[in-house]
This record gives structure tokens, sequence and C-alpha cells, in this order.
């Protein structure tokens, strides 16, 4: 669909990788959030940003301290779904 590799959770993306970057599915709430953090970026792949979509930037993710909690945010987001 996007050229990259995406992770489910109960039928649900919770987050996945292109390119180099991480992407995550952390909601409509969790968005600004998310963006407030250092390299974070909105998810534009098809021109417009996806509200509840960002990247992660290589530096974001860094450590696997880092990793762990953008993989967090988005299996929180996840969970609160309905399994499909």
């Amino acid at each position: 669909m996007f050229g990259g590799i995406a992770f489910m959770v109960r039928g649900n993306m919770c987050c996945g990788v292109i390119g180099d970057r991480l992407m995550l599915r952390v909601g409509p709430k969790g968005y600004d959030t998310a963006l407030s953090r250092p390299h974070a970026k909105p998810m534009d792949f098809t021109g417009r940003p996806m509200k509840g979509m960002v990247y992660i930037e290589p530096a974001g993710f860094a450590s696997p301290r880092d990793l762990k909690a953008w993989i967090g945010r988005a299996m929180e987001f996840a969970l609160s779904l309905p399994p499909k």
C-alpha cells in the first residue's frame, strides 16, 4: 500500500517502517503530543498530512529506550481500538 512494512495489533495497523523512518499510528488525540517530540514529523506520503500518523526520523529512535517508548505509544492506541 505505501512501500513499507506495517505491523498489526488485533487487526489494526500499529506501526511500521518506511525507508529508514519509523511510522506510528498514534491516533488523533496523540498526534499533537507526538509531533511536539524531537525527530517527529507529520506522515505525509500522500502529499497531505494524515492526522493520527507520524514519522519518526532515525535519530528519534536510536536508543532501545526511545524505540520502546515510541512503539508503546502506537501499541496503546492500537489496543484502544476494537479488534477487526
